[in-house]
């Protein structure tokens, strides 16, 4: 029997948003169709087997989870966990000629690790303020994600934090870095999460910088970054067979080329390596970009979006020997390794790289899945001590590499390991495994490459600047909607989007639904 031409909802882009949305559709009884050009669903939250003959499972793009609600797995019934990093971060640095280097994790080592680098229990108290205050916010703001949009004096108010309020969302972020904490290190570390993938200095009057900053301390009510178990494929695997189980069907190597509306019924237009063919509906979630999105329609495109971030993938044969003697590696590695981040540093790489020259010294941090997860490698692997290292370099726009992206590439990644190696008593290139055909286990992503590879716009993994979680005079009830009544946006350009987290398609599942 050929398969209907009309269905209650379909869905652009089989991403996790778009398989969040079409479990929840397709549970409440809606028939749903989801569209996905690429040969297999996930997006950018997918695990791959990148070098080859290498039986290691990196996850390629994303790789971290903090903003899935619990709320979503229960809801969807998904076979998928997460496991809790034994280490926050490690921070190597040299003071008064001796490598050295500030450890965050178990409270009675972290007040340990500040002391030794600072000399007193000060910033470790004031690293505890300002951890206080992120995480009350944390807690109140984090459970209206999956709720419709609050005002924001509604979210003030439920914040219920005078200065907090002023420090994340009225005060550019380096203001309450500079207030809270005195070693630039430190201040540093704090930084770091204003500025993943987003190009901004701390004092950034647009606050772009607080926005990305709120969302990477809010997650789980907490702030904790958690490890995907299996990858993280293992999530957007468990969200197609919960959709699938509920009844929705899933179209690979289909690409959606045309919506046409009239705000009552869609008609969008498909291309496979068949046929190109109409499907009916009566309204569309679009799990892809905004500029996408308008593009779809045949409108006029929003303001460009610019990536800023490089993302390298590598296998190692055994974890690098640190020039710290105090901190075992597997310690140092298991959270957050920032390296070049100290506030001093990201500002001068941020107006280097404004001015259109590589960082001399380019930021980037590195964690390694396989200590805390080993199944994503395989038996082989893990027994001989092998491990898995992602690196995500900062202050990196795609401007850079506008005029020849392979050169510049080259030199960035280059650079980037040579500031790792200054931390190092090996360099890292003598740690890598090599791939069936000898060549070393290591590739690297630039912003361009991901626009190529997965559509982002610019290479921007949020698809625009995120957006403070309350409701502005456009954001309609869940920040999923349109002009057009049966549009919604369900990809990490809606509002409360960005990251790993199934919002934006939970949201847009409760707009189609009318709640």
């Amino acid at each position: 029997m050929p398969a209907p031409d009309r269905y209650d909802a379909v869905i652009v882009g089989g991403g996790h948003n778009g398989l969040v949305a079409a479990a929840y559709l397709a549970r409440a009884g809606q028939s749903v169709l989801v569209l996905e050009r690429l040969a297999a669903t996930g997006g950018a939250a997918v695990s791959t087997r990148p070098f080859d003959g290498v039986d290691a499972r990196l996850s390629r793009y994303s790789y971290l989870v903090s903003l899935l609600p619990r709320k979503i797995v229960r809801d969807l019934g998904l076979d998928f966990a997460v496991r809790r990093r034994t280490v926050s971060s490690y921070t190597p640095t040299v003071r008064g000629g001796r490598a050295t280097g500030l450890l965050v994790g178990e409270d009675r080592a972290t007040r340990e690790s500040f002391a030794a680098l600072t000399g007193s229990d000060r910033a470790y108290e004031a690293w505890r303020r300002f951890y206080g205050m992120t995480r009350h916010v944390a807690g109140r703001v984090f459970p209206t994600l999956t709720e419709p949009l609050p005002t924001r004096d509604g979210l003030r108010e439920r914040i219920g934090d005078e200065d907090a309020w002023r420090a994340l969302f009225e005060e550019p972020i380096g203001v309450a870095v500079e207030r809270y904490l005195d070693d630039d290190l430190v201040r540093g570390v704090a930084l770091t999460d204003a500025l993943i993938g987003t190009f901004a200095d701390a004092h950034d009057p647009s606050l772009r910088q607080n926005r990305c900053f709120l969302y990477h301390v809010i997650g789980g009510g907490t702030g904790d970054w958690d490890v995907p178990v299996g990858g993280m494929g293992a999530l957007t695997d468990a969200l197609a067979r919960a959709a699938r189980a509920a009844g929705a069907e899933i179209r690979v190597r289909h690409e959606a080329t045309r919506i046409a509306t009239d705000g009552t019924h869609a008609e969008v237009t498909v291309r496979s390596a068949e046929a190109e063919h109409v499907v009916a509906a009566r309204r569309v979630l679009v799990n892809a970009s905004p500029q996408a999105l308008a593009a779809l329609l045949g409108e006029e495109p929003p303001a460009p979006a610019e990536g800023a971030q490089l993302k390298v993938n590598m296998l190692l044969t055994r974890l690098p020997r640190l020039r710290d003697r105090c901190v075992d590696p597997r310690e140092a590695f298991a959270g957050t390794f920032h390296i070049a981040e100290g506030y001093g540093q990201l500002a001068d790489a941020y107006r280097e790289a404004a001015a259109g020259r590589i960082p001399a010294a380019p930021p980037s941090e590195i964690y390694c899945h396989s200590l805390t997860d080993p199944s994503i490698l395989g038996p082989g692997l893990a027994a001989s001590g092998h491990h898995t290292l992602t690196l995500f370099g900062l202050h990196a726009p795609a401007r850079l590499f506008a005029a020849d992206n392979a050169a510049t590439r080259a030199r960035l990644l280059a650079a980037t390991l040579g500031q790792l190696d200054a931390h190092l008593e090996e360099p890292i290139a003598e740690c890598l495994a090599v791939d069936a055909n000898g060549e070393p286990c290591i590739e690297a992503k630039t912003p361009l490459d991901l626009e190529r590879e997965l559509g982002l716009p610019g290479g921007h993994i949020f698809h625009r600047d995120l957006a403070f979680p309350y409701a502005t005079g456009s954001t309609g009830r869940w920040g999923v909607e349109t002009r057009h009544a049966n549009v919604l946006l369900c990809g990490a350009g809606a509002v409360r989007g960005g990251g790993v987290s199934g919002v934006p398609g939970h949201n847009a599942a409760m707009a189609a639904l009318g709640r």
